[in-house]
C-alpha cells in the first residue's frame, strides 16, 4: 500500500515538474513572436506612408495651411563659397513662409545654385543643371503657389521674393523651389504687385553682392557655379 502511494506521488511529481518546465517558453515564444510582428507592420506603415506623400496642386494649400500654424521660427542661413547671409521670412505670408521653411528642413536647397545673376539688379537660387536637383523635386511633389501681393511690401534692396513659374501661367502662379533677391539701390519697385516678398536679408547683404558680382554668360547664368552649400534655420 504504501509502495503504491510511493509511485502515486512521484507520477504526480513529475507531471507538475513537466508543466511549469515547458508552458513559459511556449508562451514567450508566442508572445514575443507577436510584439515583433506588430512593430514591424507598423514601421513598415509609417515608412510606406511617408513614402507615398507627395505635395500636388489639389494638397498643397492646405498642407501649407496646417504647417504654418505651428511655425516658430523666420530666420534662414545661407552658406556658399562666398559666406553666408540670414534671410528673415514674413509671418503675414504664410503659404511662402511655410514653403521656404519646410524646403529648408527637407534639405532642397543644399547643392543647388544661384544659378541667375543680373548684374545690380537681383541674384536667383533653388534650380540647378544637376539631376540631382530634379530627384529632390520630384521627391517632393509638383506644385505652384498663388501670388500673396497685397501685404504692403515692396521689392527693397535686401527683400527676398518668389519668381512666377515659366509654364502658361497668367495668374503668375510662384515657382515653390525658386527665390530672388533684389540687389538694386534703392530697390527694382517695377517688381511691385506681380511677385510675391516673403522676407528680406537682415545680415550679410556684404555676401549677396559679392554673388551679384560674379562674371556671368548667356543667359545670366554665372561662368562659374556658385552653390549653395547649406540653408538651415536659425533662431
Amino acid at each position: 500500500m504504501q509502495l503504491k502511494k510511493f509511485y502515486s506521488l512521484a507520477i504526480l511529481l513529475l507531471i507538475l515538474v513537466s508543466s511549469c518546465g515547458e508552458s513559459p517558453k511556449k508562451n514567450e515564444s508566442k508572445e514575443t513572436g507577436q510584439e515583433v510582428q506588430k512593430d514591424s507592420i507598423a514601421t513598415d506603415t509609417i515608412e510606406k506612408e511617408k513614402e507615398k506623400f507627395l505635395l500636388t496642386e489639389e494638397n498643397a494649400i492646405d498642407f501649407f495651411f496646417d504647417y504654418q500654424k505651428g511655425l516658430k521660427v523666420d530666420k534662414v542661413k545661407i552658406t556658399t563659397e562666398f559666406g553666408s547671409f540670414t534671410v528673415q521670412l514674413y509671418d503675414d505670408v504664410p503659404y511662402h513662409k511655410a514653403n521656404f521653411i519646410y524646403l529648408t528642413r527637407k534639405k532642397y536647397f543644399d547643392g543647388t545654385q544661384f544659378h541667375r545673376v543680373v548684374k545690380d539688379f537681383i541674384i536667383q537660387g533653388g534650380s540647378s543643371d544637376d539631376s540631382k536637383t530634379a530627384e529632390k523635386r520630384n521627391n517632393i511633389g509638383r506644385y505652384l503657389l498663388p501670388p500673396d501681393t497685397r501685404k504692403g511690401y515692396n521689392h527693397h534692396r535686401g527683400t527676398i521674393s518668389m519668381p512666377s513659374s515659366e509654364i502658361d501661367n497668367p495668374h503668375m502662379l510662384a515657382s515653390p523651389f525658386e527665390f530672388f533677391i533684389v540687389v538694386t539701390k534703392p530697390g527694382s519697385y517695377h517688381l511691385d504687385g506681380d511677385f510675391t516678398p516673403f522676407g528680406r536679408v537682415i545680415e550679410g547683404m556684404d555676401v549677396v553682392d559679392k554673388i551679384n558680382n560674379v562674371e556671368v554668360g548667356d543667359g545670366d547664368w554665372p561662368h562659374q557655379n556658385v552653390y549653395i552649400e547649406k540653408a538651415e534655420i536659425v533662431k
